[in-house]
């Protein structure tokens, strides 16, 4: 069974976030989590002491051991999975600031017309969360300060970081609401259309 370390000790370990490659990334979501050592336990900050960006981490993180008891705690973030879909949340105390992503697919060979699509889906279907392109492939990204992240937003912002993931290829949405000024709807009406058109000829 693997080892953590407690939330509070977990977010003291480390001072300022840790920036990962992608590929350190990509690597970490194929990959079984590493056992991290058992820190001797010590008395917790008083709640009054923790600062306000502490206190939101460690609200973070109580919500993905929720969601994954599995989870991979590190002292910046965690990795988990969301119906077999591995995600990974970074943050950092000092900026005030949490991300959360998942890889979708290489981005080798996109063709102008699949980057065109994927813009269009950042403006109007993708919502809060976004398509992005790092270290040669397509990733889906959700970002926030951390004070003011609730955690119905939290919970919301890992459905639609999954959502997308899960609908690049055919909707590129990341819930049932889309900006309507977009280019999205059409697009869709046409794959829609298409569908319909080859169920019709079988």
């Amino acid at each position: 069974m693997q080892r953590r370390i407690p939330l509070f000790q977990a977010l003291f370990l480390t001072g300022s976030m840790f920036i990962p490659s992608v590929a350190t990334i990509a690597s970490a979501q194929d990959a079984a989590p590493m056992p991290l050592e058992e820190a001797e336990p010590g008395p917790a900050p008083d709640a009054e002491d923790t600062p306000p960006t502490v206190a939101a981490a460690i609200d973070l993180l109580t919500v993905v051991t929720m969601i994954d008891e599995d989870a991979s705690i590190t002292g910046n973030g965690a990795t988990f999975e969301v119906d077999g879909t591995p995600v990974t949340l970074v943050f950092d105390v000092n900026a005030d600031r949490m991300r959360l992503f998942t890889r979708v697919a290489s981005s080798d060979g996109l063709s102008g017309a699949q980057l065109k699509r994927l813009m269009q889906a950042n403006f109007d279907t993708a919502l809060d969360a976004r398509y992005a392109i790092a270290g040669g492939l397509v990733w889906s990204t959700y970002m926030h300060p951390l004070v003011s992240l609730s955690q119905d937003d939290f919970v919301s912002a890992i459905a639609q970081t999954v959502t997308l993931a899960r609908t690049y290829g055919t909707t590129f949405s990341s819930g049932a609401l889309s900006f309507g000024a977009g280019d999205s709807n059409a697009e869709i009406q046409n794959l829609l259309e298409g569908l319909l058109g080859a169920e019709t000829d079988i």
